[in-house]
Formats: C-alpha cells, sequence, structure tokens
C-alpha cells in the first residue's frame, strides 16, 4: 500500500543543519501555535511569536524569512503530524473492519483535539485572502487520505465499487462534517450522536450497499466510541 513521504515543514537554512538549530525551529513552531490561536494571523507579530517562543528576533528571522512563510510552515507541519497518525497504518484486512477502525482513528485523534480545531478554524478563515495555505493543508492531508483510501477500494472488487473515489470521499466528507459539526460548531447539544451510529452506517453503506441497515433500527451503542 503506497504510504506519502512525511514532509517537515520548510525552514530557512537548515538542511544539513545541526540538531539544536532544528530543535530551535521546533521551538519557534511550538510558541507560534498559542499566539495565532489566541490572537488569529492578522494581530499576530513577529515580535509576539518571538517573546512567546522564548527567542530573539535576529534568531527567529534566520528560521523563518516572515509571518507568512512561519505560518505556511506551521499549516504544512500540522497537517503532515495528523496524516500519520490516522493514514500511516496500512490498509489491510477485511473491508468492515478496516474502514471501522479508519473511522475509529479518524475521530479519535480529532475530535477532542481543541487546538487543531481551532488551528482548522484559522486557517478556514484565512483561506479566501490565502488559498494557498489551504492547498498547503489539503495537498499534505486530504489528498493523499483520499487517494489512499480510493486505492484500497479499488483492490476490494469483492465491494463492487462502482466509484471508488467518489466513495472515499464520502466516507472521509461524512467524518469530517461530523467533527465540524458536533465540535467546531457545537452542535453536541443541539443535534447529539453515538459516534457509533455514524460508523456502522458508513461501513454498511459501503461493504453491504446499506441493505442490513432498516429504516427504524440502529446500531447497538458501542463503548469504544465517544457520545458527543
Amino acid at each position: 500500500m503506497w504510504i506519502p513521504n512525511y514532509t517537515m515543514p520548510k525552514i530557512v537554512n537548515c538542511a544539513d543543519s545541526p540538531q539544536g538549530v532544528m530543535d530551535k525551529a521546533e521551538q519557534i513552531l511550538n510558541g507560534a501555535i498559542p499566539e495565532f490561536l489566541k490572537h488569529g494571523y492578522s494581530c499576530t507579530s513577529m515580535d509576539r511569536i518571538a517573546k512567546a517562543a522564548g527567542v530573539s528576533k535576529q534568531t527567529l528571522y534566520s528560521h523563518f524569512s516572515d509571518k507568512d512563510g512561519l505560518f505556511t510552515a506551521l499549516v504544512e507541519r500540522i497537517a503532515c503530524e495528523k496524516f500519520q497518525m490516522v493514514w500511516a497504518h496500512p490498509l489491510e484486512g477485511p473491508p468492515d473492519q478496516v474502514l471501522r477502525e479508519l473511522a475509529k482513528r479518524i475521530l479519535m485523534e480529532n475530535i477532542d483535539d481543541e487546538d487543531y480545531l481551532g488551528f482548522c478554524r484559522l486557517i478556514i478563515a484565512e483561506s479566501h485572502k490565502r488559498p494557498d495555505l489551504a492547498h498547503v493543508f489539503l495537498r499534505n492531508l486530504i489528498q493523499p487520505a483520499i487517494e489512499i483510501l480510493t486505492t484500497y477500494l479499488k483492490d476490494c472488487p469483492q465491494l463492487k465499487i462502482a466509484d471508488p473515489e467518489a466513495t472515499a470521499r464520502i466516507f472521509v466528507g461524512a467524518l469530517i462534517h461530523f467533527i465540524l459539526i458536533q465540535r467546531g460548531l457545537h452542535g453536541q447539544s443541539l443535534m447529539p450522536m453515538d459516534t457509533s451510529r455514524l460508523v456502522e452506517s458508513l461501513v454498511q453503506m459501503i461493504v453491504n450497499g446499506g441493505t442490513e441497515l432498516k429504516r427504524g433500527t440502529e446500531p447497538s451503542p458501542n463503548p469504544h466510541y465517544p457520545v458527543i
């Protein structure tokens, strides 16, 4: 199963640098995250980032030439980290088991990560001004994820799926939509749902064409899934 290589953020003058320099870059990125989350992109300055990271402005600019470059590197790093957490596991085994475990990883790694959800809101808010930021996020997380799942579905002829790519988009998209509605838009109090209902319905829709999920019935709650 093909898995894209993890790519580290593009950091100025770090191609052959010692570990201490890379650690300093990580220190800067870690210091920048809460500043962007608290103040937004436009109200976060390089001065504020340098202070939060505990480095001088000279050190900051020696690693990142400007705020745009730093934020782009941060978007890339976060997208790559999320990709590794969820999609680095090879998709091998029976489709129902693979899809169920994949859905569980997507939900568990994202639904309670407030910093990640906040950063997603920030990317969406800035995307109309800088669509390249959204493209960085999509290229390093969503696009390769869809490609991996599409390839797996193509390799499962027993599923008889006419359009594996569209099916992969429906599967991933439904889970992302659920996370954004329930957590990003605080919908859990207005329209709560046990995540096992969503996961089992998605799995049955793909594996059995939805024939086993009869009207008026619901999958039994699974204690391994959070109720939100």
